[in-house]
């Protein structure tokens, strides 16, 4: 999507000054722009706006950060929207938590308006590298297809959240070849996104869990890599 007129950003945060500094940086940036103060009318707000970008503040009161993605993320007009969590905090909980359930990126606070604006144009960077690659991989019994992130296993359509589906798909891409944490973290969330290596071992775990145990194995001490038997 070149034309930022056409880009929809979603700011949502309980703090009234940092909804105002952010709306106004991004519409200087040809940005269209709607705003929520809570979790809630997030949720409201997005199913009628259809943001491409949400910025998500993950501490606030009601309902945070965390439940109101998952409620997002079960849109089915939202499921490949960029979502970048907005915190002060900077344990390791809240990072896990963000990308457990679909964040793209995670800045802490206090924002500065110029490097998000970078962050922003960075994740439509990476979209448009995979949007050229190939878009389907028939390997072992499924059918990995990013047209509509869905997998067919043996007749059956098993859909995963964007992530889930972008590692499994790299490691499909790329069979029998071990790939570590962090170049499975740079090629899935990008060398400017700061994720923990931790966030990879959930992702794994959890397309296993849909999908079945015999398709990514774990090299220890190395990494993982797609399996073909």
């Amino acid at each position: 999507m070149s034309d930022k007129q056409k880009i929809k950003v979603l700011v949502v945060d309980d703090e009234p000054d940092i909804v105002e500094i952010l709306k106004y940086n991004l519409q200087k940036e040809g940005y269209e722009v709607a705003t929520a103060e809570d979790g809630i009318k997030a949720v409201k707000v997005a199913s009628k706006f259809l943001p491409d970008v949400i910025l998500l503040d993950i501490m606030m009161p009601g309902q945070d950060g965390v439940e109101t993605c998952l409620q997002i993320r079960q849109i089915p007009e939202l499921k490949n929207a960029f979502v970048i969590f907005l915190t002060a905090r900077m344990e390791e909980y809240s990072e896990v938590a963000a990308f457990d359930v679909g964040a793209d990126d995670y800045i802490t606070k206090p924002i500065k308006p110029r490097a998000l604006m970078s962050r922003i144009a960075a994740l439509f960077r990476r979209e448009s590298k995979k949007e050229q690659e190939q878009t389907q991989i028939k390997i072992k019994d499924l059918i990995i297809d990013r047209g509509s992130y869905t997998i067919d296993k043996s007749g059956k359509t098993i859909t995963l959240p964007k992530k889930e589906f972008e590692l499994l798909y790299f490691l499909a891409k790329n069979p029998n070849m071990v790939f570590s944490r962090d170049e499975l973290l740079q090629n899935i969330w990008g060398a400017d996104v700061f994720v923990l290596a931790r966030t990879v071992d959930v992702h794994i775990r959890k397309v296993r869990e849909k999908i079945g145990e015999d398709y990514i194995t774990t090299v220890k001490g190395v990494g993982y890599k797609f399996d073909l038997g």
